[in-house]
């Protein structure tokens, strides 16, 4: 497995779930880490935590995504010793709501293309010409089954997810080129506070998504990440695809009988 040690791995949304399971996979093998998030006392708290435990450097940057500016000026103003980042994972995104598309409250539309899309597009935009300049680099976007199997009364959060499978295809011709890598990592159901955020707080709904399947898990989702830009330089993995055994489809799922 080629050596991550002092690769500069940057992760957005990294403050809890999927991002934050990243951080912990990278950090235990060696990278530095820039890790960003809108909620920077928690981002910075989880970053001292993994500087103790595994000896690592870490540069957190407070960053919403959705804010074109914002992203351009702080990643083009990252110091010095971080602005060659080898490994990039965009795993900032999240669901608002679950309702049919004639019935849909077009703030919550809003704030999932301005995330899911545009703000994995910002990033990627202020990320990847240094990449190409330098000939090295792996993008790896974080999806979702909901890209590849809509589900009903979830259009629009579909729909972003199927351009994050459409970006990673274009971008993957874009950079044939070079020697630049892109993966996208699309995992089912994944038990983190994603329910959580969809139903705006609401635990009791959010806790039902789960209650009846055993879920992957954030650190599983990590661990396939890790899986894509740790094979040899001649090897893309360009998409996986990873659900709960119990998951067939976004639709088809095995209850555990209570």
């Amino acid at each position: 497995m080629p050596s991550l040690h002092n690769n500069i791995v940057c992760i957005t949304g990294a403050s809890a779930g999927i991002g934050l399971a990243c951080a912990e996979s990278f950090a235990a093998n060696g990278a530095r880490l820039v890790l960003c998030a809108r909620r920077i006392d928690l981002l910075d708290a989880h970053a001292e935590r993994l500087r103790e435990q595994y000896r690592v450097t870490i540069h957190t940057l407070r960053l919403d995504i959705r804010d074109r500016d914002s992203v351009m000026t702080a990643l083009a103003s990252l110091p010095g010793e971080w602005n060659d980042i080898d490994i990039l994972v965009n795993n900032a995104g999240l669901a608002r709501g679950l309702s049919k598309l004639h019935e849909g409250d077009l703030d919550d539309w809003d704030e999932m293309i301005d995330t899911n899309i545009k703000g994995l597009l910002y990033v990627s935009r202020a990320i990847i010409p240094g990449m190409v300049r330098r000939q090295k680099g792996h993008i790896v976007n974080i999806g979702s089954i909901a890209g590849h199997d809509p589900y009903p009364c979830g259009a629009v959060y579909n729909g972003t997810k199927f351009a994050v499978d459409g970006i990673s295809k274009a971008l993957r011709m874009d950079l044939v080129d070079t020697p630049l890598r892109v993966s996208s990592v699309d995992p089912g159901l994944v038990e983190t506070d994603f329910s959580l955020i969809r139903f705006r707080g609401d635990a009791e709904r959010a806790a039902k998504i789960y209650a009846e399947i055993e879920s992957l898990t954030a650190v599983d989702v990590a661990d396939a990440v890790l899986y894509c830009v740790t094979r040899p330089a001649h090897v893309s993995i360009n998409n996986i695809v990873l659900t709960p055994t119990a998951q067939a489809s976004s639709l088809i799922k095995h209850l555990r009988k209570t």
